[in-house]
């Protein structure tokens, strides 16, 4: 089986810095870099929901400072076997789901959600936690699914 190299450290000045390990060039690759850490986060929660919902693998390393030197932080990697279960197959629940309006709004609820946990700090999500997502934006209106994301965005801030 071969072994990916580890993510090499970023050059420059410590900064907070995204690399993705691509299989096909077998290197890593700069994806997301930014001076303050929640704007690489949440590009990462954002890269892991996608590659995740089209069945991919993700291997991700995050470099930031720490007392004036890189350090590496919350390396994740998300494969294809914890992928979360199509949304149109998980939220069939019946004929009054049929409306489009209907569906895109549930859509609307669960994508708010996972950008709130994304927030938090939690990117990888298993399909327990996608299956606790579909409940919630199944159950919740839309103003409530919007506060229940602010309070986790709250709660990383105070972290």
């Amino acid at each position: 089986m071969p072994t990916r190299p580890q993510s090499p450290q970023p050059s420059g000045t410590p900064r907070w810095v995204a690399m993705v390990y691509r299989p096909s060039s077998d290197a890593w690759a700069v994806c997301a870099e930014s001076p303050h850490r929640s704007p690489v986060r949440y590009a990462l929660a954002e890269m892991a929901h996608t590659v995740r919902a089209r069945g991919g693998d993700l291997e991700v390393a995050l470099w930031g400072p720490e007392a004036g030197a890189w350090a590496r932080f919350d390396a994740f990697a998300a494969t294809a076997a914890t992928a979360p279960v199509p949304a149109a197959e998980a939220s069939s629940s019946g004929p009054e789901r049929s409306s489009r309006l209907t569906e895109r709004m549930d859509g609307r609820r669960r994508q708010v959600l996972v950008a709130g946990l994304g927030k938090a700090g939690l990117h990888d999500l298993g399909p327990d936690d996608f299956g606790a997502v579909e409940a919630l934006a199944e159950r919740l209106d839309e103003t409530t699914v919007r506060r229940v994301a602010h309070w986790l965005t709250l709660a990383a801030a105070a972290r």
